[in-house]
């Protein structure tokens, strides 16, 4: 990963508190070790006794991540970072895209999603089990502007059964083809590299330094 410089401008900026959209302890770890170069003070919703469920009713990754951002910011009064992510596979159209979590139902898990996913493909040769991940990322102020955005994407295929056991979701039927390994063969420090995640992670970093060395952060927009 690719780490912010901070130049000549002076020291790092004050640390700042920031709550990340998800009760996934998997997703805040990630985000936590992506966004330590800022010194950021990551907790999620779990962590967040007053924090409320934001219907995820958008019918895109950028409308859902957008609304748990504002809605969130502004019940709390504190600064959200909110994402959507999910799996677009192009034999299925698309699918599971913006159901990639409830792929499976309303109490799908990732074992559930994925066998789904593998017989949903079953026949489908290998050049057609092409697919990538898509993560977009929105934060809001507590008065629930959206002062920064990014998207990332990462490409590859669907194998025939899962492999490795890291990662979550469908993390062990993606394999990035390059490689010839999937996310769930490689080690976080890989994937933090080279995940959707990771490059949508890095698009807004620099947009989260420039509102912490502008000062906007810690006080509500105007």
């Amino acid at each position: 990963m690719q780490w912010v410089d901070f130049g000549s401008e002076g020291e790092m900026p004050e640390k700042r508190e920031l709550v990340l959209g998800t009760h996934n302890k998997k997703k805040g770890a990630e985000m936590a070790k992506l966004l330590a170069p800022l010194g950021i003070e990551l907790r999620t919703l779990a962590q967040t006794p007053r924090a409320i469920e934001v219907e995820e009713d958008a019918d895109s990754f950028a409308g859902n991540a957008e609304k748990k951002a504002t809605e969130q910011a502004i019940h709390l009064g504190m600064w959200v970072l909110a994402e959507d992510s999910g799996l677009c596979v192009d034999a299925l159209a698309g699918e599971p895209g913006i159901y990639s979590a409830r792929f499976s139902g309303l109490e799908a898990t990732d074992e559930s999603n994925n066998r789904l996913l593998l017989e949903k493909l079953a026949g489908v040769q290998d050049a057609r089990r092409t697919a990538h991940y898509v993560c977009c990322m929105r934060l809001a102020s507590p008065s629930g502007e959206i002062m920064a955005a990014s998207e990332g994407v990462c490409c590859g295929r669907i194998v025939r059964q899962e492999r490795g056991t890291g990662g979550f979701g469908y993390d062990p039927l993606f394999e990035l083809i390059e490689y010839r390994r999937t996310f769930g063969e490689m080690g976080g420090a890989v994937k933090a590299m080279l995940s959707h995640r990771a490059r949508a992670s890095r698009r807004l970093l620099p947009q989260l330094r420039q509102l912490q060395i502008s000062g906007k952060w810690g006080r509500e927009s105007p």
